[in-house]
């Protein structure tokens, strides 16, 4: 088995730990991992704000630097959700337009390979019990992409039940957005970040000690919101949570 890390534009620049943390899970776990290094973005921003075709070559790119590889792991709900859902999109309208169908082909042979990490757990490895070990209580934030586009359901969920040490509290409203959206907290920042005040209020009262997601994104937009509130909740990605292990607990944090 071939397996690649695409560790996406947030995690590489803000939150490096998120990809070392998916390494050491997979390495635990008996799955050897690559990193091809000619990955860029995804073109989810482009995409998001209209710039369709300057979207394109960064699809290109995606599936020349991951041919090969019989699983493209993605510690993030949205840019797995841009691969598995917009790619396609992006294809078959250069199609339509009389572009060939080269993008399409290339959506075509990326977007079966392409799973979110959760998914490639439960869904490919077959594992729930990663041996992870974490002595926090934590609320779960489903983010919208992995939620609504991806339906990731329950696997986050199970994976946490699994961990020793954790307490798993119930966030009120949890399947309710954070408010980041991407561009949309550029575009819409007073509706952003009530969204996010209402959110990171809901956090706060369940009494956790940190607050997990599946997308750093939308832990940048809660964790700022939460530290602006003097909250003492701390985000923290799946990945580093299910990294942990005895005498390496509470790092995450």
């Amino acid at each position: 088995m071939r397996v690649a890390l695409f560790v996406t534009c947030v995690n590489d620049t803000l939150y490096p730990r998120t990809g070392q943390a998916v390494v050491t899970l997979l390495e635990r776990l008996g799955v050897e991992v690559d990193f091809p290094a000619a990955q860029t973005c995804c073109g989810q921003p482009q995409y998001n704000t209209g710039y369709r075709r300057e979207t394109e070559p960064l699809a290109h790119r995606y599936a020349d630097t991951f041919r090969g590889y019989d699983h493209i792991v993605v510690p993030s709900g949205s840019c797995a959700a841009m691969v598995r859902d917009n790619y396609p999109r992006l294809g078959a309208r250069a199609a339509a337009e009389g572009r060939g169908r080269g993008l399409a082909d290339a959506a075509a042979s990326v977007v079966p390979r392409t799973y979110e990490l959760t998914e490639f757990l439960v869904d490919v490895l077959g594992v729930t019990d990663v041996g992870a070990y974490y002595p926090h209580t934590v609320t779960y934030h489903p983010t919208c992409h992995g939620l609504r586009l991806l339906r990731l359901g329950d696997r986050p969920l199970t994976l946490l039940r699994k961990v020793r040490g954790l307490r798993l509290l119930e966030l009120e409203g949890a399947e309710e957005c954070c408010g980041f959206g991407g561009t949309f907290a550029v575009k819409n920042a007073a509706v952003s970040a009530a969204m996010g005040t209402d959110k990171a209020r809901a956090i706060t009262a369940t009494g956790a000690d940190a607050v997990c997601t599946v997308d750093n994104s939308c832990q940048l937009h809660i964790g700022g919101t939460l530290a602006r509130q003097g909250s003492a909740v701390r985000p923290v990605h799946l990945a580093e949570i299910l990294a942990s292990t005895e005498g390496t607990e509470g790092k995450a944090l």
